[in-house]
């Protein structure tokens, strides 16, 4: 079973594949999309579903998960995001795939044992259960933590 997880951004979309054979869980590829800050929203959203589907038809997931918003105190910050987030959801399942939803707390417990994790801890934990990654970014371990968890069977 392949896996997809998604860490939504306007500014940079995290995106990790993960692998399970049976109890066997490997690190299949990840990494970031990001759009030009410069650029309108609508073809900054272009840019970023013509991305994923370009990574999801690459690697023919069979499932995605992505995590949910966090909500700021800038709304509009937040409001982006959620198109962001929208966007992403879209090329999943446009892609036909299963698609779940994960807080982000519930993610970082499923991969570190505490919801209250910092990234550097969510990080470190991924190299040990996936080793020998090379992580394109922050926000490509993020997603890869999101797919992991999924996996794991981490309940939203």
């Amino acid at each position: 079973m392949l896996v997809i997880g998604i860490d939504p951004s306007l500014s940079c979309t995290g995106w990790g594949i993960v692998a399970k054979s049976g109890s066997r869980l490997s690190h299949v590829a990840n990494g970031q999309v990001r759009t030009d800050p410069r650029a309108p929203l609508p073809e900054r959203l272009v840019h970023l579903e013509r991305e994923l589907t370009d990574v999801i038809l690459a690697h023919r997931p069979d499932q995605g998960a992505v995590e949910e918003v966090f909500v700021n105190t800038n709304a509009q910050s937040t409001l982006k995001l959620g198109q962001a987030r929208g966007v992403c959801l879209l090329a999943l399942a446009r892609a036909g795939l299963p698609v779940s939803e994960y807080a982000t707390r519930l993610v970082k417990k499923a991969i570190v044992g505490t919801g209250g994790a910092e990234k550097a801890q969510v990080q470190a934990m991924l190299k040990v259960l996936l080793p020998g990654v090379r992580l394109a970014g922050a926000d490509a371990a993020d997603a890869l933590a999101v797919a992991i968890a999924h996996v794991h069977g981490a309940r939203g």
